[in-house]
This record gives C-alpha cells, structure tokens and sequence, in this order.
C-alpha cells in the first residue's frame, strides 16, 4: 500500500472498508499480543498469538487485491483478485472465531471485526459487478 493511489480509487467504498478494517485489525491484534504474548505454566506460549498476526497480514492485503483488481485491465485476471479477496475475507473471519477461542480480554473487539467484514463483502460483491 505504498504506491501512489488515484483520486478515485482511494475513494470506493469497498477500499475506505477495507482500510478501516486493517485498522481495526491492527488495534485487536496489538491488544491480543499484549495479553497473548506471555508464556504459560508449561513453559508453553500461546498458539492463538500466531492468528493475531495473520489478521493483520491478511487485512493488508485486502487493500492491495482491490487496488491490483481495479487497475487490472484485463477481465480474467481481475476475477483472480476477486477470488483472492474472497479467500483472504474467509480466512479473515476464519482466523476471529479462532481467536474468539484464545484465552484473552480482548476477544470481545472480535465481533466487532467480524460486523465489519460482513459489511465488506456486501460491498465487495456490489463492486465486482460494476468492474
């Protein structure tokens, strides 16, 4: 996300969702990580912090397949941006319900990650249709 956007693109709907949700994301996983990262009484760390990482990896990426699908001008090239964005909410909202297993206080943040996915999808299939 560190190339230079067009005017237009930095303004959809699906890409300003998307952005919110890496935010969101980033936020749940630094408290997660903070009560995650400690190690139990077996000398065990904690296997739920792993997915606390890979919601921040996959939110970033959500911005990039909607930047590479919008700029891609051929169709079926575009519809492989499509099922990775689709592949990258699934393993999203895969990876909350995992987390909303892990032994935190912050877990509750969860649900709200997980409205805001379903609202991204709404948005995402209004979008793929008028690419």
């Amino acid at each position: 996300m560190s190339r230079k956007l067009p005017k237009y693109l930095s303004e959809l709907p699906v890409y300003k969702k998307a952005m919110e949700i890496w935010v969101l994301s980033r936020s749940i996983s630094t408290y997660l990580n903070y009560d995650l990262s400690g190690i139990n009484s077996k000398g065990e760390e904690d296997p739920h912090i792993y997915f606390s990482g890979d919601i921040v990896q996959q939110s970033t990426s959500l911005g990039d397949e909607i930047i590479n699908a919008a700029l891609e001008p051929l169709q079926e090239n575009r519809d492989k941006h499509f099922m990775s964005l689709n592949r990258l909410t699934e393993n999203l909202y895969d990876n909350c319900s995992r987390l909303e297993k892990a032994n935190s206080k912050s877990v509750d943040y969860l649900s709200l990650l997980k409205v805001e996915l379903r609202k991204f999808n709404k948005l995402q299939r209004h979008w793929m249709m008028t690419l």
